[in-house]
Parts: C-alpha cells; structure tokens; sequence
C-alpha cells in the first residue's frame, strides 16, 4: 500500500468547495484503506465468487471520501465505508483509490491493490436428462438390452439384462441400475443395460453425469459413447469413449477409456484417477470433447486428455454422432464375481450436455 499526500482545492464533483472563502488550509492526515474481499479464507483466498468488496477509509479532518474502483466508475461516502460489485469473471487484480476531501476542498489519497474472484454464471444445458419422473425409464429415449450379448457382450460377463423394475427404475429423482444375484436364463446374475441409440445422439460437446456407484467385487459399471455407425461398420472402427468405467475387485480406481482401431480391448489410450467414496457420495464425471481432443474429470478435475497427432480413422473416429450406454455388467473373463455378493446399485442423478 502506497500514500500519496496532495494538497489541492479540487474537491468530488458533489462535494462543496468552500476554499476560496476560507484562507485556512486544511489537507486531511492519517489516511487507512482498508479492503475486505467477501468471502475470503484458507479455501477462497479471492473472495467467494461473489466480486463484492467492502473499503473502510479514515482520515484525520476528512469530511467526504471519493472511492475510485477503475473503468471510470467512482462512489461517494461521507462515512468512509462503501460496497463495490466487479463482474469480469475469474480471477483479476484490481486497484482502488480512495481520496480523501476535508471541509477547505485539499485531499489526501492512497490506493490498495488485490486479487479477486467472480464465479461465472452456470451455463445452460444443451440437452438433458434429469431423471425426475418414476418408473420406467423414459422410452423415448431410452431402450433397453435384453439378455447376455454376443459371449457376454464381447467380455464374457454374467448376467442377463432385463426391463424389469427390479433391475432398472427411476426413484427418487435418480435412475437406479441394480445387480443382483438372480438366477434367469441360465446365467446367475441379472442386472439391466440401457442405450440412447436412435433416440438421443450428438457430436462433441461437454457431458456431466452425477452418479454414485455399486459395490462389491465383481461389479463393473460403466457410463459411455458408442458410434452411432456401429451397426454399418461394427466395433471397434464406429469409436468409443468410456465416461466412467469402475471395477468392484479395483474399488477406488475409476477410469476414463478410449477405443479405437489403433487401441481396442485391453487399450492403453486410458486414464486412471482415485475416488475414494464412489459409492458413498455422488460424484461428476465428465469429459469434454471437441474435433481437437478427448479430456477425461472427476469433479472438474481434469485426469486424462486423449490428443492423437496426425488423426486419421485409426486413432479418431470421433467426428460423428455417439449415443449413451449405461449399464452394470458382472463379472468378465478375467475377473470373478464375490461367491457372497447380493445385490448393489448404481444411481445416476443426472446427465447433462453443453455445446
């Protein structure tokens, strides 16, 4: 903090000039500034998002105080005490100036430089589901797949998904997949998978989807994009992007995958990143996709970025629609299910796309 000691007959606009009527000079002394960032501690040293500010002046024979925050933008108090909103979102340095007027129109000015942060408004979704009916889910964009697949949908699983309430359900406000130990057309596990294809499909954009995940060794969750070219030219060449992936027997591993024809499978083009409560608390995990890269969140962290360089129909088949699979498998053909698992869930509160 700098002073600036100045000794003046210009005065504020509003304020009246009586130093021409008066030979005694009075230049006001002792001048503090002191700002206080709304919302600032240990966790928010910039201040809560809010961009409000409170300045305190004092001064030894002041009588007005002209407050100067930039931009051409000024307050008057004769209290010293003022309140100032910024807008400019993020995080910005900003200075403000106080001058400090005494009854003869002299001044005395000092000035208090910081860092502030403004929250930005929360964009509005371009699509969404927010699960906020009963029931079954919502035909019109969800169908389901029944039954066990290809040899277990390509990975050997061991259940069989269904329609049925018990297995798929929205509740609550939240969509409710369950796995369960159930014996049904010779499998031991039944459970439910649920696609967007033909209904819902869309090309690039941001996904959030607020979930809570299943327990248990054996579970396999997952939340992803699959081609909407799938049935023209087949896996892996249609692309896949696995949101969320999670394995029981791995419990506070989550990962986010990408399967081309250049890495499929057992790909290496993944990401790892730790949830320690995954099935206690919901968490957001996102990814942003645009003709450039692939970026991989859990709760706008970023952990994983996919960024091939050149691209060609081998490592990037992701200019074009892809629709949503949710589902819980069990089991795989190299992993085991618990011999005393039950049953466990996962819920997801919402998905949401912004483009």
């Amino acid at each position: 903090m700098f002073f600036v000691i100045a000794c003046s007959s210009d005065g504020p606009a509003d304020s009246n000039n009586n130093s021409n009527n008066n030979s005694e000079v009075i230049v006001p002394s002792n001048l503090t500034l002191d700002i206080s960032i709304v919302g600032q501690n240990d966790s928010n040293p910039n201040g809560d998002g809010s961009g409000s500010i409170i300045c305190v002046a004092s001064a030894t024979d002041a009588v007005n105080y002209e407050f100067r925050f930039g931009g051409g933008d000024t307050q008057q108090s004769t209290d010293g005490q003022t309140e100032y909103f910024y807008s400019a979102e993020g995080t910005n340095s900003y200075t403000v100036y106080v001058y400090a007027y005494s009854s003869t129109g002299h001044y005395t000015s000092t000035f208090q430089t910081f860092d502030l942060y403004v929250e930005g408004e929360a964009p509005e979704a371009t699509w969404s589901e927010e699960f906020n009916y009963n029931g079954a889910v919502d035909s019109s964009t969800w169908t389901h797949e029944i039954g066990n697949g290809e040899w277990g949908w390509g990975n050997g699983e061991f259940q069989y998904y269904t329609s049925s309430l018990n297995n798929v359900k929205v509740e609550d406000g939240v969509l409710k997949i369950t796995a369960m130990r159930e014996d049904m057309a010779g499998y031991e596990y039944t459970s439910a998978r649920i696609v967007s294809r033909d209904k819902f499909e869309f090309q690039y954009g941001r996904v959030d989807i607020r979930a809570k995940l299943p327990t248990g060794v054996g579970t396999w969750p997952a939340l992803w994009l699959l081609g909407a070219n799938f049935n023209e030219v087949g896996w892996p060449a249609c692309g896949e992007i696995d949101i969320m992936e999670h394995w029981g027997h791995d419990p506070t591993v989550v990962a986010g995958s990408i399967h081309t024809p250049m890495s499929h499978g057992d790909t290496w083009t993944n990401g790892h990143t730790n949830v320690n409560d995954y099935n206690e608390e919901f968490h957001i995990y996102s990814i942003d996709w645009d003709e450039n890269r692939i970026q991989f969140f859990v709760d706008d962290i970023l952990y994983y970025t996919y960024s091939p360089s050149p691209k060609d129909p081998e490592n990037w088949p992701f200019d074009q629609e892809m629709f949503f699979i949710l589902n819980v498998a069990m089991g795989g053909h190299w992993f085991d299910v618990d011999p005393q698992f039950n049953e466990s869930t996962m819920e997801v509160d919402y998905i949401r796309i912004y483009q």
